[in-house]
């Protein structure tokens, strides 16, 4: 399924399913600009997002700019770049 946007509601979503939700952390909470691993995601858990979003949104998400992908914003930015990129098929 492809969408236009990736929203943070949509990351939520997916995190909560591939990662579960961590302490602490209410629905309604201002994620946005806090580290992944502040948040209690650690990298595994950050691959499994990744694998499922990959999976949901017809997107291929390169590794490389996985490693610099520390926060929510990172992460959608990213992820709405692919969304956006000229498809080359």
């Amino acid at each position: 399924m492809s969408k236009h946007e990736f929203t943070i509601d949509d990351l939520k979503r997916i995190l909560h399913t591939s990662a579960g939700v961590p302490e602490g952390v209410g629905p309604g909470a201002d994620i946005l600009d806090v580290a992944f691993d502040s948040l209690g995601y650690e990298s595994l858990a950050l691959l499994e997002t990744c694998g499922s979003i990959e999976r949901e949104f017809g997107i291929s998400l390169d590794d490389d700019a996985m490693g610099i992908t520390d926060t929510p914003r990172t992460l959608l930015r990213l992820v709405n770049e692919q969304l956006v990129a000229p498809s080359t098929t």
